[in-house]
């Protein structure tokens, strides 16, 4: 009797235990972060960023419940983020959770507040049935407002939420110029780094005129794709900047390739010789690369034109990358139509190339025709790790310790191009230009956050004898886990039955 009630009180013990343990687990829990670039671990920067809040933010996450489990994921792990930050807020960081699906007011708060429901399909009594579903949030501080209109799911929101606790409580922002008159792309043409800066830079586009010296307010003067001459007076204030202990990113075309005629040539804006100066030689000649992008070519089968995609190694892909602050966990840059750099300065400049092609590149001389038909050859490719970017410090000018970056291509993060469509970005085109910013600017806190999500894994850079031996291992690995442990159970039962089998067993 005393057994079976010891054996209940066991087991009534043990899911006491459990409920316990999981209603505590919602408000406080650990976990152990596995993954390759400690993507469920607060950064260094969140955590700056959250514990040295002065005032109070409030945060109100607009979120749908009762939501497919792939989808109601995105609710859990934004409120697992909002309770690691608020306990190290030191009380300066109160969150709630709102349903707008529970009431009409409720929605259109949502709505007004900048987040729009979407549509998720969601199946009931075996058939779908399309949710509205809201998965935002408003961040506040005093008079600033900041708004995450929608997380997706699967995607890291670290980054988001940091930058946007960061944007309302950055009340002085510094200023960072984007250099106009000499047929640079806009603002707007640049519209994702515009938008991107914008959060923590006042980001002003800057026309040099006459006599006009560069106001000091600058951190950082970027000089990205200029098609036209530079006169030499605003290499002359440029210089001037520079001794002030201004930085500079130049992002600059030495090569211009036209797809529309098929035709690529040289380009002189004088920034070339200006860099060369400086030890910078930015070559007049395209960088090609084994790892390239596609490009569509229209084929004429019988009465019919056939669209297909044809390698371009015109377009180089970057996978190589420094451990460098700026470039520390991007994986794929596109360069169209790059130029490789080399330098040739002395040692009171620090050198660091941040860039590189691949081990199967190569260059082409000015003039050139685009052949897009052309069968490349292993001989194309003779020269390897060509530098494409690079980052230097030190005395730039005489006397004078300041930073500069310079990157052979000028169009990698223009979003109008192709006769002025808008394109998106590579991620991390993106994230080299403001990473770069950020480096320049001495703000180098959410560098990390921007490469910490994987963006580009393709598995047609592997051998095929590697993608087929992951394929296999895929798919059998779990299979023979399953009949090892079978096996070892069976063996082990088998002891224990011949065990008790043996005459002197009791």
């Amino acid at each position: 009797m005393k057994t079976r009630k010891a054996y209940y009180t066991s087991i009534a013990l043990v899911v006491g235990v459990i409920v316990i343990v999981n209603v505590l687990s919602t408000d406080f829990f650990t976990r152990f972060d596995l993954t390759e670039n400690d993507q469920y671990t607060l950064s260094k920067a969140s955590k700056e960023v959250v514990s040295n809040l002065e005032d109070p933010v409030t945060i109100r996450a607009y979120f749908s419940e009762n939501l497919p489990p792939n989808v109601a994921q995105v609710r859990q792990d934004f409120k697992d983020l909002l309770i690691e930050y608020a306990s190290l807020s030191h009380g300066n960081l109160v969150y709630e959770f709102i349903d707008p699906n529970k009431d009409e007011k409720l929605e259109q708060e949502a709505t007004q507040s900048g987040i729009n429901a979407v549509m998720i399909n969601v199946r009931e009594k075996d058939e779908m049935k399309q949710q509205k579903a809201f998965m935002g949030a408003v961040i506040e501080q005093a008079d600033r407002k900041d708004v995450i209109p929608f997380f997706q799911p699967g995607q890291p929101m670290e980054y988001a939420l940091t930058t946007s606790i960061k944007k309302v409580s950055l009340v002085d922002k510094p200023s960072v110029a984007l250099l106009q008159g000499n047929g640079e792309p806009s603002p707007s043409e640049l519209q994702q780094v515009n938008q991107s800066l914008s959060a923590l830079y006042n980001f002003e586009p800057l026309t040099l005129k006459d006599g006009d010296e560069i106001p000091a307010k600058y951190k950082t003067i970027a000089i990205v794709a200029p098609k036209d001459t530079i006169p030499q007076e605003v290499f002359t204030k440029l210089d001037n900047y520079l001794k002030s202990g201004g930085h500079l990113f130049i992002a600059m075309n030495r090569v211009n390739g036209d797809l529309q005629t098929a035709y690529g040539t040289s380009l002189h804006t004088g920034l070339e010789s200006w860099l060369a100066q400086k030890g910078i030689m930015v070559q007049d000649k395209f960088l090609v690369d084994t790892k390239c992008a596609n490009v569509t070519v229209q084929r004429q089968q019988g009465q019919f034109r056939i669209a297909s995609q044809v390698q371009f190694p015109y377009l180089p892909i970057i996978n190589s990358f420094a451990d460098h602050p700026i470039s520390k966990g991007l994986e794929a840059v596109i360069l169209p139509f790059a130029s490789p750099i080399t330098f040739s300065g002395d040692s009171t400049v620090q050198f660091t190339p941040l860039a590189y092609s691949s081990e199967q590149s190569g260059t082409v001389s000015v003039p050139t025709y685009f052949d897009v038909q052309r069968q490349w050859t292993k001989g194309d490719f003779p020269l390897s790790k060509q530098v494409v970017a690079l980052a230097v410090s030190g005395a730039v000018v005489p006397g004078v310790n300041t930073k500069m970056v310079v990157i052979g291509d000028g169009d990698f993060a223009v979003n109008n191009q192709n006769g002025g469509q808008q394109q998106a970005l590579q991620p991390d085109n993106l994230s080299l230009f403001v990473n770069s910013i950020d480096w320049l600017s001495d703000d180098t806190g959410l560098i990390d956050l921007r490469t910490k999500a994987v963006t580009s894994r393709p598995l047609d850079q592997l051998e095929d004898g590697t993608k087929s031996m992951l394929k296999y291992l895929n798919f059998l690995l779990p299979i023979l886990l399953v009949v090892g442990y079978g096996l070892v159970r069976m063996q082990i039962k088998r002891r224990i039955r011949i065990k008790r089998m043996e005459v002197s067993y009791e």
